[in-house]
């Protein structure tokens, strides 16, 4: 028996004779946060759908919390899913949307009080969603998700169109539930974002998992340099000019020695920035396209 959340082994979907997933194998734990991250196409609304048990594989091993989504009842129940482009009945108040997302789940449909209060909605929940601004709908699309603490939450491009106060909300209600034992696999474009949020990024590309692992692990798999700057009169041994500051690439190896020279040196004004998600993202498509 296996205490994965979701089990992917060599899953293939296509539509039209076009393979949108290839052969994809993986494993989500309880208490994981995991980025989802890929351009447009790579496949990953697809691995949602399928989780959610709205698309059958067409071939491999799909299994969430131990059942085939398709068919298992139970695994729905503990699963929660904030989709990209959330829509609700403008005439229904929040309190009404909740109650009748819950009676789907077969919840009680009263007494999410505190729910409404964790999401920032409490002053708002009697409000007819038709007045409720961009925001306000996802933190309500977000209480849904939510409902009965599920085990499992499928989060798709979530901050989209929410200011950065909401988003920093929305990591903070997120890594509160991993804490609790929820896996959170979240899909989005905004890589930078995703930094210090998820603890492993899965990385995709035209349908395959191209790379897998914490940041650090991704780091070290494409080998980027980290920039060290700083001012100093003394030239260091190898680096490059840039107005008033010296620039010198280092790798992981020599980050430490590096640090330790320049502040000998008396060097001033010292930044170290290693590779984004963004600049990792982008070496492995160039990997891949090579």
């Amino acid at each position: 028996m296996s205490d994965a959340t979701v089990i992917l082994d060599g899953v293939r979907k296509s539509y039209g004779g076009r393979e949108v997933v290839h052969d994809l194998s993986y494993r989500l734990s309880p208490g994981e946060v995991v980025a989802l991250v890929g351009h447009n196409g790579a496949g990953k609304t697809t691995q949602i759908k399928m989780m959610l048990g709205l698309v059958r594989p067409d071939g491999g091993l799909l299994q969430v919390l131990g059942a085939d989504p398709a068919q298992g009842r139970h695994a729905r129940q503990a699963l929660g899913y904030l989709p990209e482009s959330v829509q609700f009945h403008p005439s229904f108040t929040a309190r009404e949307t909740l109650a009748f997302y819950a009676r789907l789940k077969g919840l009680p449909a009263q007494g999410h009080d505190a729910l409404f209060a964790r999401v920032g909605l409490a002053d708002a929940a009697d409000r007819p969603v038709r007045g409720y601004s961009k925001g306000m709908r996802q933190r309500l699309g977000l209480a849904q998700a939510i409902l009965g603490q599920p085990r499992l939450l499928l989060l798709d491009e979530p901050t989209s169109g929410l200011d950065p106060a909401l988003r920093r909300e929305l990591y903070g209600i997120v890594a509160d539930l991993a804490r609790e034992g929820a896996t959170v696999l979240l899909s989005s474009h905004a890589l930078t974002e995703l930094e210090g949020e998820a603890g492993r990024v899965l990385v995709m590309n035209r349908g395959r998992l191209i790379a897998d692992g914490t940041m650090e692990e991704l780091r070290r798999l494409a080998g980027l340099p980290s920039v060290l700057r700083f001012r100093s009169e003394a030239a260091p041994r190898a680096g490059t000019r840039i107005g008033d500051h010296w620039q010198v690439e280092l790798s992981e190896s020599e980050k430490s020695a590096a640090l330790r020279a320049a502040l000998d040196a008396g060097a001033r004004d010292i930044t170290l920035e290693d590779p984004s998600l963004d600049d990792i993202y982008a070496h492995f498509l160039r990997r891949e396209a090579a």
